[in-house]
């Protein structure tokens, strides 16, 4: 998947500046697609001179012009081609934090230690901002309710693939960090007995 998909999915919502994309993918997007403002603009860049999407100027009083950019026909008809095609491809993991953890036993127990419980922290304030949004999203109706009158379920479940994985990033961290606890006490009894 490239970028391209992920900016064309967040403007399904609608008309959105690059400015609101950004803090659209902080509030939406981010739990299954991360991306810098930079990074956005020079897509939707790209995006208008390929023709997916096209931009209107809103002139602002003491504020610089912004550009509102909307999908075209031919951004709706790449995004459904996108979503017809085949099975997706398995995520591709490069975690530093695991390659870390992976060598524990020949390094700084502490510092691993550290940047696990720093990972179990974000986790746990990712999980609160998603709560935060999926009470947003229900606004007072059960699930069942939401997802039988909902216009579109799509953002629902991709919040619900993300406060999984961050609810699994919490429990594998509190394990880690138990064990890693566990065998610091344990070498530090073994070299007081040295």
């Amino acid at each position: 998947m490239a970028l391209r998909h992920a900016v064309m999915a967040a403007l399904v919502e609608g008309e959105a500046s690059g400015y609101d994309l950004a803090k659209g993918f902080e509030a939406s997007v981010a739990n299954f697609w991360m991306a810098t403002p930079q990074q956005l603009y020079r897509e939707l860049e790209r995006m208008e001179s390929a023709g997916l999407v096209s931009a209107r100027v809103v002139r602002q009083e003491r504020r610089p012009d912004k550009r509102l950019f909307s999908l075209t026909g031919a951004g709706f008809e790449a995004l459904r081609d996108y979503v017809s095609e085949g099975p997706a491809k398995p995520t591709a993991l490069r975690d530093e934090l695991m390659v870390k953890v992976q060598c524990v036993d020949i390094g700084d127990i502490a510092a691993v230690r550290a940047a696990v419980a720093e990972r179990v922290e974000r986790a746990t304030a990712k999980l609160a901002r998603y709560e935060r949004m999926k009470e947003r999203m229900l606004a007072g109706r059960s699930e069942e309710e939401y997802l039988a009158t909902a216009e579109r379920i799509g953002p629902y479940l991709t919040l619900q693939g993300g406060l999984a994985l961050e609810r699994a990033n919490v429990q594998w961290g509190e394990t880690a960090l138990k064990r890693l606890d566990q065998r610091a006490a344990a070498l530090g009894d073994a070299s007081g007995q040295g």
